[in-house]
């Protein structure tokens, strides 16, 4: 993992419905996630927030997508600023705001890559599109937008469709997935870890398995933690919780085992809710998970 790391701050909450996820760089720098950083003896620059256009909720009259040209836009700008920051050497650190922004994470990262390959740590898939979407909301799509599936204005943000190949992906921690996810999933071979292989191989025999599935066919890996993935007990401050997730300790011994691994090569932490949050538990709580991605340990 490189040793500078450029910071970027996404407070967008519109790609889905609740308010308050667009608070989350503040939670997540006030939990002290650059003081946390630094003291791993990292070069940690703070790029400070992206601006987001916050109109009343639009709905697209074409695709019936939430927000449609707010959230290119902003996506537009996150790609620019994480292909600077690659050019320069720097390890892109997003945080956010919905998952919606993971679209411009991975346009601005993938260009860099023959072949990138993507953890998807999550409850959800996000292999939705506008037409197997329940809400029309584009935090649930990003996976799908990123394999080129969905609506061009989105899939080609950046000027290159697609973003990842299936066979690179791995979701790890689903255990809410539509049934257009489903059959995307099915049809295009994506490696899903559901909790019922979490519970039943154990995280330790997960992240192996999924370590090794991308060292043999990938050229970098990008990280896209969901505070969702963790059971709501313990995460209660994200906008779409499902009862039955990963634990702090597991999330910290998958944490830890990528970072053995030097496979990651960029990373995004996304849908810190501190309205919905308990003293900032979530945060505090993601920050120590940043801790062990960039090499904490307790001895």
């Amino acid at each position: 993992m490189k040793n500078k790391i450029s910071l970027i701050g996404v407070p967008m909450d519109l790609g889905q419905s609740r308010r308050g996820v667009d608070m989350g760089p503040s939670a997540l720098r006030y939990a002290g996630a650059i003081e946390k950083i630094e003291s791993l003896e990292y070069d940690i620059h703070d790029l400070g927030d992206i601006a987001i256009n916050r109109p009343a909720t639009t709905v697209d009259k074409e695709s019936n997508l939430k927000n449609l040209e707010q959230v290119i836009e902003a996506n537009e700008t996150l790609a620019r600023m994480v292909d600077e920051e690659i050019q320069k050497d720097r390890f892109p650190l997003i945080v956010g705001g919905d998952h919606s922004i993971a679209i411009g994470s991975l346009a601005g990262i993938s260009k860099h890559y023959k072949n990138l390959g993507v953890i998807w740590y999550d409850a959800h898939g996000d292999l939705n599109t506008s037409e197997t979407s329940p809400s029309g909301n584009i935090h649930g799509m990003p996976l799908a937008v990123s394999l080129g599936i969905g609506d061009e204005r989105l899939t080609n943000l950046f000027g290159y469709a697609p973003k990842v190949k299936p066979e690179n992906i791995v979701i790890i921690g689903a255990r809410s997935l539509d049934p257009g996810e489903r059959e995307l999933i099915r049809e295009k071979g994506i490696k899903v870890y559901t909790m019922h292989e979490i519970d039943r191989m154990g995280m330790s025999a997960v992240m192996e398995e999924a370590i090794h599935y991308l060292k043999e066919n990938t050229d970098g890996v990008h990280l896209s933690l969901d505070l969702d993935g963790l059971d709501p007990t313990e995460a209660p401050g994200v906008g779409t919780p499902v009862l039955g997730g990963m634990t702090y300790r597991e999330s910290h011994l998958a944490m830890e085992m990528l970072s053995d691994s030097e496979l990651i090569t960029s990373f995004e932490v996304v849908e810190v809710n501190p309205i919905l949050d308990e003293k900032n538990k979530t945060a505090t709580l993601a920050v120590g998970l940043m801790g062990s991605l960039f090499g904490e340990k307790l001895k």
